[in-house]
C-alpha cells in the first residue's frame, strides 16, 4: 500500500508537476528507470473510461492518441499530426516536451536518453507488441530493457481514480441488427473451423457488441460495454464481464450458448485453451500483449490474424445501410435547423464556440432517437479551427464575429446509426482566400465522392484524389482522409479506411467511410469538409471489362454556397453539387420547420 492509498477522494487535484513527481518516486519503488503512458485500456480502444485516463491525468492531454515516455529526468509526449498544436496549449512543455510521433519517434528520443542497464517498465494490458516492438529495440540498442509491471505505477499513485464503469447493458434490436446473433456466431464458427482454428479471442468491445448484438455504456460516444470473449468454432462463446450490466431479460436475449463469467477468469480461459494445445485466433493489431503472452506460455498455437469480426461487420448488411440512411436524414435536419439558426443571429448575438456546441447537440437532442453525440463536437472558430482536432473549453472558447469561418465537425449516435458530418461556415463576409482554400478542398470532396473504381481497389488507392486540387496549390492536409464508421456502434471503425498509408483492405460493398479532406492555415482559420459515404455496386460503362464499385453519400446537410468559387469548379463539379443541394433539399424539407425548410431552398438553389 502506497502512502495515497488512503487519501479521501475529495482531494484537491494535483499540478501535473506533482503528479509527476509521485510517478517518478513510485518507479524508484519498482526499480524501475522509466515507464511508457499510452492513451489506452485493456481493450486497446479510442474512446476509453475515466478510470483508464492515465495519460490525461499524468499530463493533461485531451486528444485521442498519444503517448508519453517517462524517464528519471526528462520526459516527453508524442502525438500524431491532429494534436501537434492542441498538446503544446494543453501540456506543460517545461515537464512534457511535445514531439510528432512520425517526424520525431519515440525510438529517436530513447536513443538520446536511455543508459546501459535501465529498466523502462511498460503495462502489458495497454500495448500491443506491434507497439512495443520499436521501443524495444531502441532500449535494446541502448542496452537498456522493457519490463512488463504486475501493478501499473500511476494506478498506486492516482489517489482519486474513477471506478471502473458499470453502466448495464441493453439488446440490439433486430430489426436495427439485421441477423440475430446465433446466426452470426454460426457462420464465424464455422470460418474458424475451415483455418483449422478452434477459438477466437475476441478483445475490441465493438466487435462483442456486433457478435452478440449488445450495446452498452461504459465508454463516452460509443455505445460500448467493456467485455472479452472468447469464440469457440461451434459457435458458442464464453463472455467475460462485470455480471452487475446484464439483467434477466439480456441474459434470455444472448441465450444458453454464450456462457457468462466474471472478468477475472479471463486470463485463466486463454491459459486453459494453451494447456489444451488449442489453434487460437488472436488480432496482434488490438490484442494486448499480456494475452499473446499468455497464450503462448501456456501452449496455445497461435493463429496471428484479423479479428473474424471486422470485416463481417464493416460490411453493413440491408437493415443496417436502411437504418444508417434514416439517421442521417434526422441528423441532417437538426444540422441544418442550426445553420439556419446560425445565419439569423446579427453580430451582437454570434454565440462563442461552446455556445455553439451547446446549439447544435440541443437541435439533435430534441428527436427521441437521439442517443448522444458520436465524438466530443468540433466548432472551432478562426485560428482554433486550425487544430484538426480541437475541443473548446471554457478557456480556449472564442467568440464568433465576423470576417472569418467556424468550423464544425459533429455526430450523433441514433439506434439506427452513426453519423459524423463536418461543415465549415463564413461568419460574415469571407475573403477570396478563404473562398479558393474552401472550394479546393470541395473540388477534392466532390472527386472522391464521384470517383469510380474497380473491385478490389483500397482507399489507399483513391487519397490522392481529394488532395490534388489542394497539391495543385502547393497545399495538403496532415490526416486521413476517410475512416470507417459503425452502425450504431463506434464512428471510428476499421478495417477500411482512406488515407496515404498504404492499405491491403479493398473496399467492399456496405462499408461506410468518411470523406473530409481540408485546409489548415495555422493561427489564421481551418476548412473541413465531410460527408459519410457507403461503398456501393456502381453500373458499368458500355465496354467495361471489370465490375465496378462507387460511393453512396449518405450525409445530407448543404454546404455554404458563401464559399464557393464557382469560377474554380468544372462543369461536372457543378453539375454534382446542384445534385446533391437538390437531393438534400427533397429529403429534408419535409422535416424542418417553415422557416428551415425556407432558408434551405435558397441555400441549395442551383449554381
Amino acid at each position: 500500500m502506497t502512502p495515497l492509498d488512503d487519501a479521501p477522494a475529495t482531494l484537491a487535484p494535483l499540478p501535473h508537476a506533482a503528479r509527476l513527481a509521485l510517478l517518478r518516486a513510485e518507479l524508484a519503488r519498482q526499480d524501475l528507470h522509466g515507464f511508457l503512458v499510452p492513451l489506452a485500456d485493456e481493450h486497446q480502444g479510442e474512446y476509453i473510461p475515466p478510470s483508464t485516463q492515465r495519460l490525461a491525468w499524468l499530463t493533461g492531454f485531451g486528444g485521442s492518441a498519444g503517448l508519453a515516455i517517462v524517464l528519471a529526468d526528462r520526459a516527453a509526449i508524442f502525438v500524431d499530426g491532429r494534436y501537434t498544436l492542441a498538446v503544446r496549449d494543453q501540456v506543460d512543455a517545461a515537464l512534457f516536451t511535445p514531439r510528432h510521433v512520425t517526424d520525431e519517434p519515440p525510438r529517436a528520443w530513447l536513443a538520446e536518453g536511455l543508459k546501459g542497464g535501465e529498466r523502462i517498465g511498460y503495462d502489458p494490458w495497454l500495448h500491443t507488441r506491434g507497439q512495443l516492438a520499436p521501443i524495444a529495440e531502441a532500449a535494446h540498442r541502448a542496452g537498456a530493457e522493457l519490463v512488463a509491471v504486475t501493478r501499473n505505477p500511476i494506478d498506486a499513485v492516482w489517489a482519486d481514480r474513477p471506478a471502473p464503469p458499470t453502466a448495464p447493458a441493453m439488446a440490439q434490436p433486430l430489426d436495427h441488427a439485421g441477423v440475430d446473433s446465433a446466426t452470426k456466431r454460426l457462420k464465424l464458427g464455422q470460418d474458424l473451423a475451415a483455418e483449422g482454428v478452434q477459438a477466437a479471442v475476441l478483445t475490441a468491445p465493438d466487435s462483442i457488441a456486433w457478435l452478440l448484438n449488445l450495446r452498452g455504456g461504459d465508454v463516452p460516444c460509443n455505445p460500448l460495454m467493456l467485455a472479452f470473449a472468447i469464440l469457440d468454432s461451434d459457435g458458442g462463446v464464453d463472455l467475460f464481464v462485470d455480471p452487475a450490466k446484464l439483467d434477466a431479460t439480456l441474459r434470455s436475449h444472448l441465450g444458453n450458448a454464450v456462457r457468462l463469467h466474471p472478468p477475472g477468469d479471463f486470463v485463466a480461459a486463454l491459459e486453459a485453451l494453451g494447456a489444451a494445445g488449442a489453434v487460437v485466433r488472436v488480432d496482434p493489431t488490438t490484442a494486448a500483449t499480456l494475452i499473446l503472452d499468455r497464450l503462448e506460455a501456456s501452449g496455445a498455437r497461435l493463429s496471428q490474424g484479423l479479428d473474424p469480426c471486422l470485416l463481417p461487420k464493416a460490411r453493413k448488411n440491408p437493415a443496417e445501410m436502411k437504418g444508417t440512411r434514416n439517421a442521417h436524414a434526422r441528423d441532417g435536419a437538426a444540422l441544418t435547423c442550426f445553420l439556419h439558426w446560425l445565419s439569423t443571429r446579427p453580430p451582437a448575438e454570434l454565440p462563442d464556440e461552446l455556445g455553439a456546441v451547446a446549439r447544435l447537440d440541443a437541435f439533435r437532442a430534441a428527436h427521441g432517437w437521439y442517443r448522444g453525440m458520436s465524438f466530443d463536437t468540433i466548432a472551432g472558430f478562426g485560428p482554433n479551427g486550425a487544430i484538426v482536432h480541437y475541443r473548446a473549453t471554457p478557456q480556449t472558447s472564442r467568440q464568433l464575429v465576423p470576417g472569418n469561418l467556424l468550423l464544425v465537425d459533429s455526430g450523433a449516435q441514433y439506434p439506427d446509426g452513426t453519423t459524423d458530418v463536418t461543415r465549415t461556415i463564413a461568419i460574415g463576409t469571407p475573403s477570396p482566400e478563404h473562398r479558393d482554400r474552401y472550394t479546393r478542398v470541395l473540388k477534392g470532396h466532390i472527386a472522391l465522392s464521384a470517383v469510380r473504381f474497380p473491385k478490389g481497389t483500397t482507399g489507399s488507392q483513391l487519397d490522392a484524389l481529394a488532395r490534388a486540387p489542394l497539391w495543385a496549390a502547393g497545399l495538403d492536409y496532415d490526416h486521413g482522409t476517410g475512416h470507417g464508421v459503425g452502425s450504431y456502434l463506434c464512428v471510428h471503425e476499421g478495417p477500411q479506411r482512406i488515407s496515404k498509408i498504404a492499405s491491403t483492405v479493398a473496399l467492399e460493398p456496405g462499408m461506410i467511410v468518411s470523406n473530409e479532406p481540408g485546409y489548415y492555415k495555422a493561427g489564421a482559420y481551418g476548412i473541413r469538409i465531410e460527408n459519410l459515404i457507403a461503398v456501393a455496386e456502381a453500373a458499368a460503362p458500355v465496354g467495361a471489362e471489370k465490375p465496378m464499385l462507387g460511393f453512396e453519400t449518405l450525409t445530407l446537410a448543404p454546404y455554404d454556397r458563401r464559399l464557393v468559387e464557382t469560377t474554380l469548379l468544372t462543369p461536372d463539379e457543378r453539375s454534382w453539387l446542384n445534385t446533391y443541394h437538390a437531393r438534400v433539399r427533397g429529403v429534408l424539407t419535409p422535416l424542418l420547420p417553415v422557416e428551415a425548410a425556407r432558408w434551405l431552398e435558397d441555400q441549395t438553389a442551383p449554381l
